[in-house]
Parts: structure tokens; sequence; C-alpha cells
């Protein structure tokens, strides 16, 4: 019962008592009145702290949850190994093909057009994304190697069909993890990878390798890649 209720339940509790009771009884009912008001006013006192405590909680583990995403398993220097795809494409010249492998200090990194993967607007794999998943594992699982780095991006359209919208309601951050997840889920499948040594992070439209301004920049920015770090010694 919200706090007017209570007071106006009390209120008319008074009033009928007042009718029919003695003073005493008024009193002892104004009293008693005068105490569920005061419980309510500390139940609800109660209530809103616990709502502000929840909302810092769940801000805390969404700011908490978006850094492990981003970061996990990355340190400075590989970070900008791989944020140097732009000029390593630039270096190799000529047409990117579906799959294109670039050897960098550290590992390789294999990237992926998602139409190969992918239907526009899905996370779900297609026939030829399984098929290119399947050879891709099998060159992972030839060699020794360290962990595995599945990385998922949009180009900057954003999300506007309604079928899309309601499945990935939070857009290309959204869709570009969920069709990392797809990748990495069918690689550990596929290979003798397991699920500890993968990491995976999706990061929607804001690492471009092009700026999105042609179709072909935009088909370059609709990519997965997956880094394949070497063994430790």
């Amino acid at each position: 019962m919200s706090h007017t209720n209570w007071l106006l339940a009390a209120g008319l509790l008074a009033a009928s008592m007042a009718s029919c009771a003695s003073p005493q009884d008024v009193a002892y009912t104004r009293e008693l009145a005068k105490e569920y008001e005061n419980q309510v006013f500390d139940l609800e006192r109660q209530l809103a702290e616990k709502n502000l405590e929840l909302s810092s909680l769940h801000e805390r583990y969404a700011t908490e949850r978006k850094s492990t995403i981003v970061n996990a398993g990355f340190d400075g220097t590989m970070e900008a190994r791989l944020d140097d795809l732009a000029s390593l494409i630039d270096q190799r010249g000529g047409a990117v093909k579906d799959v294109e492998r670039f050897d960098v200090e550290g590992g390789y990194l294999l990237m992926i057009q998602d139409k190969i993967l992918f239907d526009s607007g899905s996370a779900t794999l297609g026939e030829s994304g399984n098929r290119a998943l399947q050879e891709i594992a099998a060159e992972i699982a030839a060699a020794p190697h360290g962990e595995v780095f599945v990385r998922g991006h949009t180009d900057s359209d954003p999300v506007r069909k309604p079928e899309t919208l309601r499945q990935f309601p939070h857009g290309n951050l959204q869709l570009s993890a969920a069709r990392a997840v797809s990748v990495a889920a069918n690689l550990i499948e596929q290979s003798s990878l397991g699920g500890k040594d993968v990491v995976v992070m999706g990061f929607g439209s804001w690492r471009p390798v092009k700026p999105n301004s042609s179709a072909e920049s935009k088909r370059l920015n609709r990519r997965v890649e997956i880094f394949v770090s070497d063994p430790e010694s």
C-alpha cells in the first residue's frame, strides 16, 4: 500500500472510531496511525536506497563487462598491431579477397568478409561460412598456437530493418558481438581449440579499416577478424 493510501486508511479509521468510541480509543487509533505512517516512510526510504544501489550495480556491471569484452587478453602493443590493419591492406595492393591472411608480429591475422559468413543483418552462419571456417579451423589446428581472438566489426550504417532490430536492439555493437560468438563457437566445434583459449570481442562500427565513405570501404569494414597468437615460449 502506498504512503497516500496508508494515510487515507488511517484517517478513515480514526474518523470511524471518533463517532462511536471513547476519547481514549480515538487517541490510541491516532497514535497507531502515526506509527504506521512512520513505518511507511521508513520502508519507502529503504526501497529508494535499494533501487539506487541496484542501479549503481547495474551501471558498474555494464562498464566492467564492456571493458572485459574490449580488452580481454589484449595488451596495448598487440592492439596497436591489429589496428594497423589499414596499412597492411594498403601494402597488399589490389582487391582484397574474401579471406585474407596477414602475418604480424606475435602471430597472424585472418580477415573474413561478412558476406561469405552471414546474410545481411544476421548472426547465423551460412553454408559458405561453415565451409570457410572449416578450412580456417584446420589451418589453426595444424600448427602450435597461443590464444585466438575473434573480433566482430560492422560498417557505420545503423541497423534499421525491424526484424534485425528485434533481434539486436542495441544495433551494430550487439550484431558484431553475436557474429564473433558464432564464429568462435564454430571454430571450437571444428578444431581442437578449447573455449578457454578463445577471446571474443564485438566492436560494432568503432574500428573501421577505411572511412565509411564508399561501398567498397564499407565492405571492408564489415568483417570478422581472427587473430591467432604465437605459442608462448
